[in-house]
């Protein structure tokens, strides 16, 4: 990967898609008052450099869990009993294969991960929970919160002052 320096129009370019990456090129390159082949070519260097991970389509949770029943989310904190980083290499490869840990992050202080994790119900959290938790005898706290309500969400980063 490239390594570039970030202009003014880079900024735009990547606020304007992370809040809509479906833009077709002429409509963002409209937004930012550049040429198309300017902006495709820009996007493109953005994208081999590293500043666009991926572009995805960010599905409507209410929607989502209503049709296939995905109605439990919790969020997990997760103690090891041992912190090589041999220990935590395992645990994060096994949490970040499992399909339900929509997201998994080491933390510090506290407990050593925390995963957003995201269940059809109650039983399908307890399969979930014996899977990652109960069958790992290096982990030696689990404490989950159920969500009740999700007041915000979003991917968005603030590049633009």
């Amino acid at each position: 990967m490239e390594s570039i320096e970030l202009d003014a129009i880079d900024l735009q370019l990547l606020d304007r898609l992370q809040h809509d990456a479906s833009l077709s090129n002429v409509a963002l390159a409209r937004q930012v008052n550049v040429s198309p082949p300017t902006c495709l070519r820009r996007v493109k260097r953005l994208v081999d450099a590293g500043w666009i991970e991926r572009q995805m389509a960010v599905l409507n949770a209410d929607k989502l869990s209503a049709h296939l029943g995905h109605g439990l989310t919790a969020l997990v904190e997760v103690s090891l009993d041992k912190q090589g980083s041999e220990h935590l290499d395992a645990f994060e490869a096994r949490a970040v294969a499992h399909d339900a840990v929509q997201q998994c992050w080491r933390v510090s202080p506290g407990p050593d991960f925390m995963l957003v994790v995201q269940a059809r119900d109650m039983p399908h959290y307890l399969a979930i929970s014996q899977a990652l938790f109960t069958q790992d005898a290096n982990v030696r706290n689990v404490k989950a919160f159920f969500a009740t309500k999700r007041a915000k969400f979003t991917t968005t980063w603030p590049v633009l002052e």
